[in-house]
This record gives C-alpha cells, structure tokens and sequence, in this order.
C-alpha cells in the first residue's frame, strides 16, 4: 500500500468546491443529474452511478472515486462503478494524483497490463475495486444511471440498456498533457473540478 499524501481527501474535497468556479450551464445539466438521483434514491433507498469513458482509465476513474468519498462524505447509500467501450489500465498518472491528496491504494491483483487496486481513505473501512473494465463488466451492479465524462463515449454509446438515465458530463481530459512539465498541474485540475461537480451533485442529494 502506497500513501503519497499532500493533504487531506476531506480537504481537498471541501476546498475543491470552494475553488473551482462552476457555470451555470453547468450547473443546469449537475442539477438535473442530482434531481434523477434524488427520485431514484426515494425510490429504492440506493443508487449505482457509473462512471463511462472510452479508455475507463482517467476521467471515469476519478468520477468513481470522488462518488465513493462523497458517498461517504454525505452519508449516502449510492453506490459507484466505471467503466469504458474498451479495456486498458488504470493510468499511473491518475493513481498518482489521487494518492496525492490521501486515497490508499492496495494492490488486490497485480497484473502488468491491468493492475487491480482496492482504493480507501483515512477515516473509513469501506473499499471500492478499480481496474479498467468495459462499463457492462459484472463487477458493476444494474440498474445503473450512467454517466459519461468524454465525447468519445457521449458518440460511441447512444444505448446503453442497463442504464435507468443517461447523463453527459464532459472533463478535460488531462493525457494531452502527459511527458510534460504540465502534467501534474493537468491531472490535478481535473481531478479538483470532478470532485466539485460532484460535490455539487451530492449535496443537492442530501438536502
């Protein structure tokens, strides 16, 4: 287990709220994704979000694991998932930048393609599995709302027939940036903004 922390996940997640200044387009299409949420969540008690992206190794990722903290954050039972159209690895960069800011990573199966970690943070028992997988892999509990993070996935998945609602929530994705000096300030500032937004989703839930 790896800990390379420069602040807390608590912290960042509060300051990134905070910091990142949200338009109100967006804000529009964060507050129709928590309204869905909120009904299905009146509904049934518990919710699956899933996270979609082409490659399911960065924006997806961090989509996954902001919803588990905020979950945990804002006492609610919704659970998170990701997946993609296509199977690689949960990139290092983005392993990295979440170690940063106090999620712990475990390896649960050690694989050079596709590595398996069991992600937590200080203060909970609780465990989420990541690993690149297809968004229809089992591992992923139906029914879900998706929520796709990319264009490529917005174009490549017009059906997704688990899903209860789908949603596209589009981030900058931070690869452009990889091999150079900017690569960290990159992944960093999509991570912040993801946590923000959900954030944003997650406290309108709790209300």
């Amino acid at each position: 287990m790896v800990k390379i922390a420069t602040t807390s996940t608590k912290n960042f997640f509060k300051n990134a709220v905070k910091s990142v200044i949200i338009s109100e387009d967006r804000k529009e299409t964060l507050s129709k994704i928590a309204k869905y949420i909120t009904q299905e969540y009146k509904k049934s008690g518990v919710v699956n979000l899933n996270f979609i992206c082409t490659h399911n190794s960065r924006r997806s990722q961090l989509g996954q694991v902001w919803a588990f903290f905020a979950a945990e954050y804002f006492n609610l039972k919704i659970n998170s998932f990701s997946g993609g159209t296509e199977v690689t690895a949960f990139f290092r960069n983005t392993v990295k930048t979440l170690q940063k800011v106090g999620f712990t990573f475990q390896v649960a199966d050690f694989s050079h393609q596709n590595p398996k970690y069991h992600i937590s943070f200080e203060g909970t028992s609780k465990s989420i599995l990541g690993f690149s997988k297809r968004y229809d892999h089992p591992e992923n509990n139906n029914p879900f709302v998706a929520i796709t993070t990319c264009n490529n996935a917005d174009a490549n998945c017009p059906f997704i027939p688990e899903a209860l609602e789908r949603f596209h929530l589009p981030f900058v994705d931070p690869k452009a940036f990889d091999e150079t000096e900017k690569q960290d300030e990159a992944y960093l500032k999509t991570s912040k903004q993801i946590a923000a937004e959900i954030y944003f989703i997650f406290q309108k839930v709790s209300l």
